[in-house]
């Protein structure tokens, strides 16, 4: 009876673990194609795995609609919360930016199963216009395979170099997917704000501006954590984190202005697969400074 394979668990180690002695050799013939420069490759090479081919996954959304409509008035002074239909009119435009990215993810996992991969290394994924309207959102990676009998059952994705992702399976972790935390806020420039940003004001704090790019980071961390929770994982390697933040013209009070920021936090989500493994790479190197010194 042939045992299903096992996927990336805490007792088990990840397709193609170091050292687990069932490498299997690549079929001559098969030609491949890698975004990996050569310390890259190798380090790849060395954690078990190798390249199979590039991958990409696209996706053009048309994001129009925000949510957002009059003043959205001014954070409260009790604990700097905001009220609830202030931190609730983004959600429509926070769940077209989730899909929008999964979507795009998607289509590239859907290339590297079909090279038979295991995983991509090295995601990179890039939001721009599209020329003809709308925003495409585009993923690109190298697919991997594992030389090895366990495979995972469903490909993992990491933005890791290829020379991080080779630490990470070295020292007893692997990556479980591409995690996402997106968080939108947006906030009415009261007088207390204007008249701390005249010239007249002197250097000090405008903590309504603290206030609001504190709330939209710690939202943004918060859904990344909650995203790799849903990964089964451990924890998250980051790897990017981005804020924007925007004026436009207030529609309810002339001559005033409202501030939206906009938080991204992209990491990779990580699970332990086997606490009692060693690291099995080439130990460090000890170099002695043989000059003498004066």
């Amino acid at each position: 009876m042939t045992q299903e394979p096992r996927s990336h668990g805490r007792d088990a180690g990840p397709a193609g673990a170091p050292g687990d002695g069932s490498a299997q050799p690549r079929p001559r013939g098969d030609t491949w194609n890698s975004g990996l420069g050569p310390g890259e490759f190798t380090a790849v090479e060395s954690a078990g795995f190798e390249p199979v081919g590039q991958v990409l996954g696209t996706a053009v959304h048309s994001i129009g609609y925000s949510g957002v409509w009059g003043c959205p008035g001014a954070w409260s002074d009790e604990a700097g919360a905001p009220s609830s239909p202030w931190s609730s009119s983004f959600a429509p435009l926070v769940r077209t930016l989730y899909a929008a990215r999964g979507l795009a993810l998607s289509r590239a996992v859907a290339e590297c199963t079909a090279l038979a991969g295991d995983g991509i290394v090295g995601v990179r994924l890039t939001v721009a216009a599209f020329p003809a309207g709308g925003v495409e959102f585009t993923v690109r990676g190298t697919a991997v395979r594992a030389r090895s009998r366990i495979r995972p059952r469903r490909p993992f994705t990491s933005h890791l170099s290829g020379q991080d992702f080779a630490k990470l399976i070295h020292t007893g972790w692997v990556p479980a997917g591409l995690a996402f935390g997106i968080a939108l806020a947006t906030r009415h420039d009261d007088w207390r704000t204007a008249r701390r940003v005249t010239w007249t004001a002197g250097n000090q704090e405008v903590d309504g501006y603290t206030r609001l790019i504190g709330h939209v980071r710690q939202e943004a961390r918060d859904q990344l954590a909650l995203d790799a929770a849903k990964q089964g994982g451990d924890g998250v390697v980051v790897g990017t984190m981005e804020l924007d933040v925007r004026e436009r013209d207030c529609t309810t009070y002339g001559d005033t202005r409202d501030l939206d920021a906009e938080a991204v936090f992209v990491g990779t989500s990580v699970v332990r697969f086997d606490r009692s493994r060693r690291p099995t790479g080439p130990r460090p190197l000890t170099i002695m400074r043989l000059e003498r010194e004066h």
